[in-house]
């Protein structure tokens, strides 16, 4: 833990995206969030006030690029060249999600890699690294002329449906339990998972995407009749890839009984009404992104990434490897 004096360099602040998560990081650390007010001018011009001497600092600056993802972009960019301006001495963006994050290539002519633009936009106001969790694609670091920690929330998510499934008696993992991959590009991810569970087998939904935000289940690659599964994403959007896989696991493949998980929280749209309307018996999510109360149903289960961030930025701060924080 940071010892929490005058003497310490250590700055954590937050922009207006996910103000408890920080907190809590803070509080992990042992010091108190730093005061920094972001409020808008009357015109929605964004204006950053900080009350406290940054100079010489290893700031951190803890902001999901969430819904209004413009905004909360605009704000970290502007927070960090704040920063820069009043002399700090090293600058980290914390961005548990990294919103543009799913347009990383180019998937038809003329498209834009929106992704790469926020690299570069970051970069060049003055960040000199970023910690982040669960890219949607891990190639979006090499995006970034400066370092990139990846951490994944993979091993709360783990942690927590291994002492559930023990609880609820449901016997050997290995023999009762199968996570799976709601398309092919996911299979690396479930595999890891699995591991974590204790080699679980897996099984791969086999989807198309007609358009945008709209998919369809064509086959299910894997044996899950009569077992519980486990569908693992990086994010939940309109849920609607989670919802389509979780009836297409009981209706085509028999399944016993579907769980959900994913990082990252977005849930736009018509999400929720997708997950009551589903089979999904619950859908385990992590902090990385604000919630709003109205959409914490009974499906939702809440789990906390504070203590890895407080870690990794402990790490960062005493020039410790992060690397063992990445599985």
């Amino acid at each position: 833990m940071i010892q929490s004096n005058y003497q310490s360099t250590l700055r954590v602040f937050s922009g207006n995206a996910n103000r408890p998560l920080a907190e809590a990081v803070a509080l992990a650390l042992g010091i108190r969030l730093g005061d920094c007010e972001v409020s808008k001018f009357t015109d929605g011009e964004i204006q950053v006030n900080t009350r406290e001497s940054v100079r010489g600092c290893d700031c951190f600056i803890i902001q999901s690029t969430s819904t209004p993802v413009n905004d909360h972009l605009m704000e970290l960019l502007i927070m960090i060249d704040a920063f820069k301006r009043a002399s700090a001495g090293r600058i980290t963006a914390v961005m548990p999600y990294f919103g543009y994050a799913r347009q990383d290539r180019k998937a038809r002519a003329r498209d834009p890699i929106s992704a790469k633009l926020v690299a570069d936009l970051l970069t060049r106001a003055g960040a000199d690294r970023v910690l982040t969790m669960d890219l949607h694609a891990d190639q979006i670091q090499g995006f970034f002329d400066i370092p990139v920690d990846h951490l994944q929330g993979a091993g709360s998510l783990a942690t927590y449906f291994k002492k559930k499934m023990k609880k609820e008696g449901h016997g050997k993992l290995s023999e009762n339990f199968v996570v799976v991959s709601p398309d092919a590009g996911s299979g690396g991810r479930a595999r890891k998972f699995s591991q974590k569970l204790g080699e679980v087998p897996i099984a791969i939904v086999d989807k198309r995407r007609p358009k945008a935000g709209v998919s369809e289940v064509m086959n299910i690659i894997g044996d899950v009749e009569g077992k519980t599964c486990l569908i693992l994403d990086d994010l939940a959007d309109t849920a609607g890839t989670l919802c389509n896989a979780a009836t297409a696991l009981v209706e085509k493949g028999k399944a016993k009984e579907v769980y959900a998980a994913a990082t990252h929280g977005v849930l736009s749209g018509d999400a929720i009404k997708n997950l009551t309307a589903s089979p999904i018996k619950e859908l385990a999510l992590t902090d990385t992104i604000l919630i709003p109360e109205h959409k914490l149903t009974d499906k939702i289960k809440l789990l906390t990434v504070s203590h890895i961030f407080a870690e990794a930025i402990e790490r960062i701060y005493e020039e410790l490897p992060v690397s063992t924080l990445f599985n």
